[in-house]
């Protein structure tokens, strides 16, 4: 496997600072890792494994004689910069909203459509934190027959806001210890002791856009056009990682036993299900890992053709750093074919 060079546009950021963990970690063939970020974060230092990267300013001219750019900027950056990156010859993998649900641009879960990234125009898309979470829990289930519906509601941790919801819970909690007025500055309420029922921007049909990539996306990773979904996004005071309860239907029946066993040799997924004993998904389980946890299998009371569970999973690794860095190296093996 060839050696790649790299670099992580937005390398400050939560989830910047996650792929340059993660892509040490994964043993990933990387060289010459730049980490890149805004001019004012221009000359922090940044760890690689055991190395120091230096940030260094994005610039159009950033990207000459890298190989592949992970991307982990909001979406008008990373619109912006992807012209100069395509110039270059480099494979943009982006984990913001701006090209996922654009014609021709993969949107990849390895371990669900990674054959998808392998033809690509040099860009490939990272989807939504909680559609990965979510189809990943789901994915053994799709083998078994057909999904057709979709009820989910996702519990959202606040560092999925980035650093400044992970600031309000922190101040927020000491301000209610010592009994001090709480003033949120990145949420539109107090999150600490609350939840917060909206993320993301309401649309017309008063569906907010985090709810609608759960529709769209799944729809596209899983090349299921008429699957319906229901969502409901609710932030809650929890630091790290993603949970999130899901009835699907399917086109027929089978059995909990059966759903639990297409689990087994799932990769990425933990099966935890013994509720008896109090075991059972939780953030606490999966913050800091890249595999989703699922368990609470059960059969919906609405229809014998439905599957209840509850899932999470770390919605900065597997949610986007460890999705991202998958992807990048299903490249690195060779196999990658780019289309004119």
């Amino acid at each position: 496997m060839k050696h790649t060079k790299f670099a992580v546009m937005g390398a400050t950021g939560a989830v910047g600072e996650e792929m340059l963990r993660v892509l040490s970690e994964y043993g990933v063939p990387a060289e010459n890792v730049l980490a890149l970020a805004s001019g004012r974060s221009a000359g922090k230092t940044l760890k690689y494994g055991e190395e120091s990267l230096t940030v260094r300013e994005c610039t159009k001219e950033s990207f000459r004689g890298t190989e592949i750019v992970l991307g982990a900027t909001e979406a008008d950056t990373a619109s912006a910069m992807e012209p100069f990156i395509r110039e270059c010859g480099a494979v943009f993998i982006d984990n913001s909203s701006a090209f996922r649900l654009m014609d021709g641009v993969p949107l990849v879960i390895p371990e669900i459509n990674g054959e998808d990234a392998l033809s690509h125009r040099g860009l490939i898309a990272n989807p939504n934190c909680s559609t990965i979470i979510t189809l990943m829990a789901i994915a053994p289930l799709v083998r078994l027959a057909p999904a057709e519906r979709m009820v989910v509601s996702t519990y959202q941790a606040v560092s999925g806001a980035g650093r400044g919801g992970m600031e309000d819970l922190i101040s927020e909690r000491s301000a209610l210890v010592r009994g001090e007025a709480v003033s949120p500055r990145t949420f539109a309420h107090p999150i600490a002791e609350n939840l917060i029922p909206k993320i993301g921007d309401v649309g017309e049909n008063g569906y907010t856009s985090e709810e609608m990539k759960m529709q769209n996306e799944s729809r596209k990773i899983l090349h299921a056009p008429s699957l319906s979904v229901t969502c409901t996004c609710v932030r809650v005071p929890v630091m790290r990682s993603h949970a999130i309860s899901v009835a699907l239907y399917f086109s027929e029946s089978f059995s909990v036993s059966a759903a639990k066993a297409a689990y087994r040799d799932f990769p990425g997924v933990i099966l935890v299900d013994e509720p008896e004993k109090e075991r059972y998904p939780m953030p606490i389980l999966s913050g800091g890992k890249n595999e989703v946890f699922v368990g609470r299998i059960r059969k919906t009371l609405d229809s014998q053709n439905g599957i209840a569970l509850f899932c999470s999973g770390d919605q900065i690794r597997k949610g986007a750093a460890a999705n991202a860095v998958q992807i990048a190296a299903l490249l690195c093996d060779g196999k990658q074919k780019r289309i004119p």
